[in-house]
């Protein structure tokens, strides 16, 4: 997605302030949390964004930051120089390096380590896949009108020479030379690449770049970037490409996490960018039977895709695709990347977010079919590459500095959440003081002083989701259960029953919410007293919502040890074995092991279980074939870390929220 078209989102949205209907009341749908069911862990990396800026970043403790977009595709270190493709004209543009004589040390891509280092916020870096480069730090452009003719657009108020590449008659130009912005680049510029980096900051092992993007949504590369690549990219070029590139990122690093293939959204999944070429000229049946798909046996493209990366792992015994990464922008009218709009299109909004999960919801837009796009793409890893974690590292529900965007982003995290999913990353950032900001706060700083929603995920259910939507999750830290509920209603006020499965005791509860009553801060609200039965409250029209409910004294669910042993150790690295024993008389079915380090160690990579850390907490998940444990049983996991120095043991675990003995 280009800068340009988050300026003209910022500017829309900025447009429409928010003015509250008035509010009246309503019974609302009952809500029901079981926090014994349903437990794993929820990923801190589904918190991201694109492009943060550094205060809204240091203050939601972001744990992850994208640089992506249609402009990394064509970016070169050396000179610290983009193309920024259809975005803006073909045009080469130069970075912001301070010092151009010192590339490639202080290039736009240096300083955005440097501020995730600065942030203790991982980051993923963009690497070209599309196989050409900046060629220098200029001003070219792909469509020189001097070179190539009148065309129907030109950059007239900086460049007037660069043309849109379309025209005057309307067709658009062709048989233009590459060459004119751009130089070759491949597996050994992306070598180069990486060797700067981790010679600056370090392996992904010792705290350096982390996550690297299989480039950015080449199923469209033949419209953003086809001055350099005017034919879709196919099944193979795609295979072949990542392969290549892929490679190369693991043998320079071969503890960074690849993502891809970084597809533009839902018609990525079964469609090569080569078949979306041939299909919006041919049209017709020429869609339910695309001739790039049916030259590969007819299966869909990411299925393919998948297959193909599995089999170079076996046959070369390395996982060079750790990430099943699509974007997804709403395609119902009037609602990614837009104002607010009319109060059809803020309900459109809320009811959208439906196409992330429910297999009853029908797309409201030209898709029209239920998408369940989180659980789609997890049949299809499991399908055809198991251990394949899911990321979306492009999604925008629009209206970010209006509440209602807010309320919709509350839910699209709520939803990542409990869904599963292993990363996201919203484009592009709200303002710091946009209402989209805040509910990035409502996760991840509430109260101001660094409390967050919970990290692992519990059973919770609205009897009416699109009106009243709740989610669950229990903190590590303390045990407390957080509840965040999402009141859609843009004009109701709901009075709902909120019962809690297992709780014996009466504990005060502290209530934090956002909503129009204050666009500027998230408000701690009167307590609720919570009891064995749960509670009731009133949760004001169009707000969002946390209630942090102390952890309940009633019977423990589970009895455990753990043993913790450090198992190896060098330098700055060490592998750890974690064996977790069923001391108790009840089964132990699907579990979510829990600790904390003590000295800034990090989890880098791990085995036999799904590993998750946020800050100092760590949560290891089971995976589908040791979610058992019965009474006398044991499970073994494993991880390889890093640390600073000092590597003692975490001194507590809990199992499913409840203490083990060590």
């Amino acid at each position: 997605m280009s800068r340009r078209a988050l300026l003209a989102t910022v500017l829309a949205a900025a447009l429409l302030p928010w003015a509250a209907p008035a509010a009246r009341a309503a019974d609302g749908p009952a809500l029901t949390v079981d926090p014994s069911a349903s437990r794993h862990a929820i990923s801190p990396y589904v918190y991201g964004m694109n492009f943060a800026a550094e205060d809204l970043a240091k203050e939601l403790r972001l744990p992850v930051r994208r640089w992506g977009g249609n402009a990394t595709t064509r970016y070169n270190y050396l000179y610290d120089e983009t193309n920024r493709g259809s975005d803006w004209y073909f045009e080469n543009v130069p970075g912001p390096a301070p010092d151009p004589a010192a590339l490639p040390d202080g290039s736009e891509t240096d300083q955005f380590a440097e501020q995730d280092r600065r942030t203790g916020t991982d980051t993923i870096l963009t690497v070209p896949l599309i196989g050409w480069t900046p060629k220098g730090r200029d001003y070219t452009c792909g469509f020189s009108i001097e070179k190539y003719g009148p065309q129907q657009k030109a950059d007239s108020e900086w460049r007037p020479d660069c043309g849109n590449g379309v025209k005057t008659d309307g067709t658009n130009v062709t048989g233009n030379d590459p060459t004119d912005t751009s130089v070759p680049a491949g597996p050994a510029y992306v070598t180069d690449w990486l060797a700067h980096l981790t010679g600056k900051y370090g392996t992904a092992a010792d705290g350096g770049v982390r996550f690297y993007n299989l480039d950015n949504e080449p199923d469209l590369w033949h419209a953003t970037h086809r001055d350099v690549h005017p034919k879709g990219a196919g099944y193979d070029e795609m295979r072949d490409q990542t392969y290549a590139i892929a490679s190369a990122v693991k043998a320079a690093d071969p503890g960074a996490k690849t993502l891809g293939p970084v597809g533009w959204g839902f018609q990525s999944l079964t469609m090569s960018g080569l078949d979306k070429q041939t299909c919006d000229v041919q049209g017709g049946d020429c869609w339910s039977d695309p001739p790039d798909r049916a030259a590969h046996g007819g299966t869909p493209f990411a299925a393919w895709y998948l297959q193909q990366m599995k089999a170079y792992e076996k046959e070369h015994g390395t996982r060079i695709l750790d990430y099943f990464d699509e974007h997804l922008y709403p395609q119902q009218s009037g609602v990614a990347l837009g104002g607010a709009g009319d109060a059809a299109t803020q309900e459109l909004r809320l009811r959208s977010t439906r196409q992330l999960w429910d297999p009853t919801y029908t797309d409201e837009s030209w898709i029209n079919q239920p998408i369940q796009y989180i659980p789609r793409m997890r049949e299809l890893v499991d399908e055809n590459y198991p251990g394949t974690k899911l990321a979306i590292t492009e999604y925008n529900w629009g209206a970010l500095g209006h509440l209602n965007g807010a309320l919709a982003e509350a839910d699209v995290l709520g939803i990542f959440g409990r869904e599963g999913l292993d990363l996201a990353t919203l484009w592009a950032p709200p303002a710091a003081t946009d209402p989209g900001a805040y509910a990035f706060r409502m996760y991840r700083n509430y109260d101001g002083a660094g409390s967050a929603f919970g990290d692992t995920s519990v059973r919770a259910a609205s009897a009416d989701q699109d009106e009243l939507a709740v989610y669950a999750a229990q903190r590590s830290s303390d045990e407390a259960l957080t509840l965040m509920i999402v009141n859609k209603s843009l004009t109701d006020d709901l009075t709902s029953t909120v019962s809690i499965t297992g709780r014996t005791g009466s504990d005060p509860a502290e209530v934090y919410r956002y909503s129009g009553a204050d666009l500027s801060s998230i408000v701690h609200a009167p307590d609720v007293t919570v009891g064995s039965d749960g509670f009731t409250s009133t949760f004001p029209a169009s707000s969002i919502t946390l209630v942090e409910i102390p952890a309940d004294d009633g019977p423990a669910a589970s009895a455990c040890t753990v043993d913790y042993k450090v198992v190896s150790q060098w330098g700055s690295g060490f592998t750890a074995q974690v064996t977790v024993a069923n001391t108790g008389t009840s089964p132990v079915s699907g579990w979510t092991l829990g600790f904390a380090f003590a000295a800034d160690q990090r989890v880098t990579n791990g085995w036999s279980a799904a590993w998750a850390q946020d800050g100092a907490n760590v949560t290891a998940r089971n995976l589908s074939w040791n979610a058992a444990i019965p009474p006398g049983a044991k499970v073994q996991i494993g991880f390889n870390g890093a640390s600073t120095g000092t590597n003692p043991p975490p001194s507590a675990f809990t199992l499913n929220g409840t203490p083990c003995k060590t």
